[in-house]
């Protein structure tokens, strides 16, 4: 579904990604890891538009998308989860999943209280909250949450955008244990119904356990790919961690 071929981008004189390439296959759970610094959240951003590749290409299902902007990339279908919180603290978590799901959100905005919501979005936003254990905080402000409960309501938005693609960033970053576990179901249960998700995190226990293939990078270079048991024994993935 997604192919990086040869991508580079440099800042000054560090390059951020050098000549990086690999693929993520449709119906997968796909993991980017590597060190602080190797690259993996600049990769995320030139997929998803932020950022301009120097040289190199990238391919999602079938159409170059390299140097397009984050609303073409967006209409496309990836989605993305950002590794800081993005949602609106003063907005309840089913108005900001509202602000995900309805594509003419300035009817939102200039009528906030009182806005009608077809019945066919109501029950897609209830279908996904359930889905992402937050139903009974729908009608909480999003600032009154945890940082875990903001994180499923964040997947969930991601998850109500129009999409074909999912690319979380840090998604158990900072989350107590409990909900780490929930957030793996989760991703789990994602990949059964057909989801696609491309995945950059730290803790290795959650990335090897619940991801199909990884791939590791280190000073922006792929160093190393496979399954999971290949790669939690591979001398070059733990000279790069020890070394970190």
């Amino acid at each position: 579904m997604l192919q990086i071929k040869n991508l580079k981008r440099y800042f000054g004189g560090v390059r951020a990604v050098d000549d990086c390439s690999f693929e993520v296959e449709r119906g997968k759970i796909t993991a980017l890891i590597g060190p602080n610094g190797s690259g993996k959240t600049t990769v995320f951003n030139l997929i998803s538009g932020i950022l301009k590749e120097d040289s190199g290409n990238a391919y999602f299902d079938g159409v170059n998308i390299t140097n397009k902007g984050v609303e073409e990339t967006s209409n496309l279908g990836i989605s993305r989860l950002f590794q800081q919180s993005r949602l609106f603290g003063n907005l309840t978590v089913k108005e900001n999943l509202i602000l995900a799901i309805d594509e003419d959100n300035t009817k939102f905005w200039k009528n906030l209280i009182g806005y009608k919501l077809s019945k066919e979005k109501e029950d897609k936003i209830n279908e996904i909250a359930k889905l992402c254990s937050i139903t009974e905080f729908l009608e909480k402000q999003t600032k009154s949450l945890s940082f875990g409960q903001k994180r499923l309501a964040e997947i969930a938005r991601a998850l109500l955008k129009s999409h074909k693609f999912l690319m979380l960033d840090e998604p158990v970053a900072g989350v107590n244990p409990k909900l780490r576990k929930e957030i793996s179901d989760l991703l789990l249960r994602l990949k059964k119904n057909g989801e696609t998700i491309l995945l950059i995190e730290h803790d290795m226990n959650f990335t090897l356990n619940i991801s199909d293939r990884v791939v590791v990078m280190d000073s922006g270079k792929v160093i190393a790919e496979g399954k999971p048991s290949e790669i939690k024994n591979n001398p070059q993935v733990l000279e790069a961690y020890l070394g970190d």
